[in-house]
C-alpha cells in the first residue's frame, strides 16, 4: 500500500504561545527527522500541513499578518506538497491552488498515511481519526508527535506524556495502529 507522511503543524506560531514548552522538542525534531529521512529514501511523499487563522491580527501567531506560520527553523524538510487549513483536522487542508489533501492523496493512489506533528492531541488525534473514517490505513507515530501539559477544569496539570498516553488508548486498533518514528516504515 502506498504511503504519505504527513507532516502537520510544525511551525513557529507555536512558540508565541503562552502554553508552549521546550522541553520535548529536541526529540521530536530528532523523531521527525529521522521520518522524514527515512521517507525521503524510500520515495514516500512528504507532505507539510500549516494551520493558519484568518484575519490580519499580526499579534495572532497563527495569523499570515504575524509571520510565525513557517517551518521551524531546526527541521530540514522540502516538502511534496505544502497544505494549509484552518480547522484540526488537516484532511481539509487546501494546496495555493485549492486541492484538498485528500483529493492529492487520493490522486496519488495513497492508502495508508503516517501522522505526525504538533499537537497530539488535538490536530494529529483529529486528523487520524478523520483519515481512518475515509479508509485510510492510518500510521500514528506518537514519538513524531509534540503536546504540551494542560490544565483540566479542575485545575489539575496533565502532563504531555499522560496526554499523549490517553491519545494512544483512544486511537490504537480504533483509528490507528501506534508505531513509533523508528518502526513507523518497518
Amino acid at each position: 500500500m502506498k504511503q504519505a507522511l504527513i507532516v502537520i503543524d510544525v511551525q513557529e506560531s507555536f512558540r508565541h504561545r503562552p502554553y508552549f514548552r521546550g522541553e520535548g522538542l529536541p526529540a521530536f525534531l530528532d523523531n521527525l527527522q529521522s521520518l522524514i529521512d527515512g521517507c525521503r529514501a524510500r520515495g514516500i511523499p512528504v507532505l507539510q500541513v500549516f494551520h493558519q487563522e484568518p484575519g490580519d491580527d499580526a499579534g495572532n501567531p497563527f495569523t499570515a499578518a504575524s509571520g510565525q506560520v513557517r517551518p521551524m527553523p531546526e527541521l530540514a524538510l522540502v516538502p511534496d506538497a505544502v497544505f494549509t487549513k484552518e480547522v484540526h483536522s488537516a484532511m481539509f487542508a487546501r494546496t495555493a491552488d485549492g486541492t484538498t489533501l485528500e483529493q492529492w492523496l487520493r490522486g496519488r493512489g495513497i492508502g495508508e498515511l503516517l501522522i505526525t506533528g504538533i499537537r497530539t492531541e488535538q490536530c494529529c488525534e483529529t486528523t487520524a481519526r478523520h483519515a481512518s473514517d475515509l479508509g485510510y490505513s492510518v500510521r500514528y507515530v506518537t514519538d513524531a508527535t509534540l503536546t504540551f501539559p494542560m490544565r483540566t477544569r479542575a485545575g489539575r496539570e496533565v502532563s504531555a506524556a499522560e496526554i499523549r498516553e490517553r491519545t494512544e488508548l483512544v486511537l490504537d486498533g480504533r483509528f490507528a495502529r501506534i508505531v513509533s518514528s523508528a518502526g513507523a516504515l518497518g
